[in-house]
């Protein structure tokens, strides 16, 4: 669906008049209830942004040379910038999934995008993240939130029409697009939020909220006065900052609501993306593209997305392609304009982070890959991970010319050291990525028992993965 879904309130009209008495019985059972209220509404809210193909260094607070994001900028000011935060892969989907589930996206087969059912069957994928999986929304709906979805999904497709909805998966309102069902236009994301929080804050409601926006992705829908800002840039740079100013100010009108509202301080605001960002193959030019989830818009060739100096792109397991920007707001609970450069943060840690702000219980049978992070959000992050991360993901070897860092099907983070491997793992590097965060110098020939601990610690984390999808997983589509 493509708007929040009005909820309809019934009055009841008093059908007698009772005494004072009976006034003071009512008011007497009431107050548990009124207690409870209370103990809703001072739970802190959570808007969570996650952008597409936003890179690190896409940011007017990372050192832009012509992008523009004041908004954003003002949760840097506001807020804590983690410079050493890693998604759970190089892509799309994947990188979703972790975030919704806490867990490494392998654990679901989910190794790449989710496209039509006979591209996912090849790629021995299922057609979308189960609904029986344990879900960030479902846990904190239990723990009395408002959820809610807004924008991209790509937790399954526009192409995959038997798909499960965002609702099945604990929301109660979404409207999106990349998903089954209607197609939210893009740019409607931030007024459907606006929407959602002045809801809850009539109805006295905490509230969990997904605010994940189109850009940078393509097709780049561009608006002509966003343009007219940037007009001394060449074309593909007019329209990359053009597209991002767009999504700025967007999120700067979620922000000034929450100030309109007066509950700024009373909500953890965190900006991410999915995944780094996209380059077109050399001489690419630049096209009109169609998007059945989102329309027409401008083709990769404008996709100018920077790193800040870290190797690889999107669909990169370098730290190009997982190291993204993360920026987390909540005035007096976090510090204001500082810059954590040590924190190693993950996306699958997002769920376990959350769920403790929210005060929200997990399954002791659940098997969580994250970790909360809660103190390094409160300036006391470590440099060294205490849980080990992993990726699995496609990736062709030899590596191509015009792509020398997209060659990686596996990597592993312990400690201080990231191993980084190819299909078959007879290529492989080593870094020391506490010391070394842009894999400057290849320690594999010089460190060859902490590559074999590394290769058996990766060795022993693949056998635990499924061989294929679930069998609910699967669309009927599969079978034409």
């Amino acid at each position: 669906m493509s708007a929040p879904r009005a909820v309809q309130k019934t009055r009841m009209k008093p059908i007698f008049t009772i005494n004072d008495t009976a006034k003071l019985v009512v008011m007497l059972l009431l107050l548990p209830l009124a207690g409870l209220a209370a103990a809703d509404v001072s739970k802190p809210n959570i808007l969570f942004i996650f952008a597409d193909d936003w890179g690190w260094g896409d940011l007017g607070c990372h050192g832009h040379p012509y992008v523009k994001t004041p908004n954003i900028d003002r949760l840097a000011a506001e807020g804590t910038d983690f410079t050493r935060f890693t998604v759970a892969s190089g892509v799309c989907s994947p990188s979703r999934a972790a975030v919704m589930t806490g867990q490494f996206p392998a654990r679901h087969r989910i190794d790449g995008h989710f496209a039509w059912p006979k591209d996912n069957a090849k790629r021995n994928m299922p057609d979308w993240l189960s609904p029986q999986a344990s879900a960030l929304p479902r846990f904190l709906k239990q723990s009395g939130y408002a959820t809610a979805h807004f924008g991209k999904w790509h937790l399954a497709n526009n192409m995959i029409p038997d798909s499960p909805l965002p609702s099945a998966y604990g929301y109660d309102e979404y409207g999106a697009f990349n998903c089954a069902g209607e197609q939210m236009p893009v740019h409607d994301d931030a007024l459907n939020t606006i929407a959602f929080i002045e809801k809850c804050q009539r109805d006295r409601k905490p509230f969990f909220i997904n605010l994940w926006i189109h850009e940078p992705h393509t097709p780049f829908h561009v608006i002509p006065k966003y343009q007219w800002l940037f007009r001394d840039l060449a074309e593909e740079d007019n329209i990359y900052a053009a597209v991002l100013a767009h999504a700025d100010d967007r999120i700067g009108q979620v922000l000034d609501a929450l100030d309109r509202l007066k509950i700024t301080d009373n909500t953890l605001v965190i900006f991410s993306s999915d995944n780094g960002p996209a380059r077109a193959a050399p001489g690419t030019k630049l096209n009109m593209q169609y998007d059945s989830a989102t329309g027409v818009g401008f083709g990769i060739a404008a996709s100018k997305g920077i790193t800040g100096g870290r190797k690889g792109y999107k669909a990169s397991l370098f730290e190009g392609g997982i190291c993204v920007p993360f920026i987390a707001r909540w005035p007096g609970k976090i510090a204001a304009a500082k810059v954590d450069d040590v924190s190693m943060i993950s996306a699958v840690d997002l769920l376990p982070t959350f769920c403790e702000i929210a005060g929200a219980k997990l399954p002791a049978s659940y098997q969580l890959d994250g970790l909360s992070q809660v103190a390094a959000l409160m300036g006391k992050g470590r440099a060294k991970r205490e849980k080990a991360l992993f990726w699995q993901m496609g990736a062709a070897w030899p590596a191509r010319k015009h792509a020398p860092e997209h060659w990686v099907t596996h990597a592993v983070i312990d400690q201080e050291w990231k191993l980084l491997t190819n299909e078959m793992s007879g290529h492989v590097e080593l870094y020391d990525i506490v010391a070394d965060p842009y894999e400057k110098v290849n320690l594999a020939t010089t460190r060859p028992e902490t590559v074999a601990k590394l290769t058996e610690q990766l060795t022993r984390w693949k056998s635990t993965l499924p061989p294929k999808p679930d069998a609910d997983c699967l669309s009927a589509d599969r079978s034409k």
